[in-house]
């Protein structure tokens, strides 16, 4: 079916072709006449599946061909978990408003608050923001929300997971109005604290889930390798880095100063790498996605910070140095492969202190996880003695279905307490001890 049964405004699709789409995903055909129609949705898909442009079209549908409610306010807000997803949004964005009178602002933290003021006070028609900063706006009255025609949460678990709660029900209450229409978009949304959000923020959702998050990505092939320590560990990258054929590659690691260090492990073996971190600036932080995205550096050493949302075409491998305490994090890191029909290698070493998080990961995706073996650098290492729990049947697939309402956690407990708070930055776990 090609975009053009979607009913798109002419500009818009004029704006889809430039972009080379010819025609719409699954969750796109699912979730944009949806939204147009005016529904609350709750969506989830995997990773790489265009959530992006499944939201942006219907928007900007809605803004071209709809009366704003207000002259002054903005009429659509877009929230982002961390800086480098909402200029991601936001790129794809401005190339859909081009030749259209709607205009736009990214409102982000590590950014001068003075200049964003000034943007604001121009009355953009839609604004890209990370929670965060966009409270600080609220409660400096730079701007309103009365006039607020669609609410959008992209990655809503991660916001969730960085203690953004608050926030979001601050900018909740700014905008509370019954012609609000809201939608939820995440890879992954399969935890109770998602469903609470829904409960507060929805009215009468309906859930859309295109692919489930524990679901195999047909175009990622996943390894798992066992290690005994950390100088095992790195002994098995540089026995990737000489045997993988690799374009670009992101690798995952739990803090800053490893990113540093294995930055200096790829250069050695004859990479072009470069580190990213939540200790640079903002602007750092820009320059080394731009000087990546544009094919400078072969490899990029990350925290959790490029773990989502990024659309980085010619990443064909990603290693999981360390694995992430969250499994819902693994999905979306070995996401930035194999994306828009490429293929791609997925690479996960196991320690010891990985194992807890093996567990949980291999709970997530409803499948026994096997091992597979380096035979010049096998490990003594084989896996905790506890067993691990035994993994739930896989639930049955949603589709474009009412949302079923779960009875809300009590008021008190674990789930309603907010998270600490981190703005952007990275997952948030605390310093690792090491010994090699």
């Amino acid at each position: 079916m090609p975009f053009k049964d979607l009913a798109l405004d002419p500009r818009l699709l004029r704006s889809v072709q430039h972009l080379g789409f010819d025609k719409p995903t699954e969750i796109q055909q699912e979730a944009i006449p949806a939204v147009m129609i005016g529904r609350d949705l709750i969506v989830s898909s995997q990773t790489g599946s265009g959530k992006t442009l499944a939201y942006l079209l219907p928007m900007m549908q809605r803004l071209l061909k709809s009366r704003a409610l207000s002259k002054q306010d903005a009429r659509a807000l877009i929230l982002a978990p961390t800086r480098e997803l909402a200029k991601q949004v936001y790129a794809q964005l401005r190339l859909l408003i081009a030749n259209t009178p709607v205009t736009a602002a990214l409102i982000v933290g590590g950014e001068n608050f003075n200049d964003q003021e000034k943007n604001l006070k121009r009355q953009p028609t839609i604004v890209v923001a990370t929670p965060g900063r966009f409270v600080d706006h609220l409660e400096h009255k730079t701007l309103f929300l009365q006039g607020l025609e669609m609410l959008i949460l992209d990655e809503a678990d991660r916001m969730l997971d960085l203690g953004f709660l608050p926030q979001l029900t601050v900018i909740n209450k700014a905008a509370d109005h019954r012609l609000r229409q809201t939608l939820l978009f995440s890879a992954t949304l399969d935890h109770a604290e998602v469903d609470n959000l829904a409960l507060a923020l929805l009215k009468n959702p309906y859930r859309i889930a295109v692919g489930a998050g524990y679901q195999q990505h047909q175009d990622i092939e996943q390894q798992f390798y066992l290690a005994d320590n950390l100088s095992h560990k790195e002994a098995l990258l540089a026995h990737f880095l000489t045997q993988q054929s690799i374009k670009q590659m992101i690798m995952f690691t739990a803090t800053r100063a490893d990113a540093e260090r294995l930055t200096s492990v790829c250069e050695a073996a004859g990479f072009t790498a470069i580190a990213l971190s939540g200790k640079l600036s903002q602007q750092q932080r820009n320059s080394v996605m731009q000087q990546f995205a544009s094919g400078k550096f072969q490899v990029l050493v990350t925290t959790d910070l490029a773990s989502r949302g990024l659309d980085l075409l010619q990443v064909s491998h990603v290693i999981n140095f360390d694995l992430p305490k969250h499994p819902e994090e693994y999905v979306h890191r070995i996401g930035r492969t194999g994306r828009a029909g490429a293929k791609g290698q997925a690479i996960s070493l196991v320690g010891p202190k990985d194992w807890p998080s093996l567990q949980r990961i291999e709970r997530f995706l409803r499948h026994a996880i096997t091992f597979s073996v380096v035979e010049s650098l096998p490990a003594r290492f084989s896996g905790s003695k506890a067993p691990a729990e035994k993994a739930t049947a896989a639930p049955k697939a949603i589709t474009a279905k009412k949302y079923h309402n779960p009875r809300p956690a009590k008021a008190g407990t674990a789930a309603n307490k907010p998270a600490p708070y981190f703005e952007g930055g990275d997952d948030g776990s605390g310093p690792v001890r090491r010994k090699k």
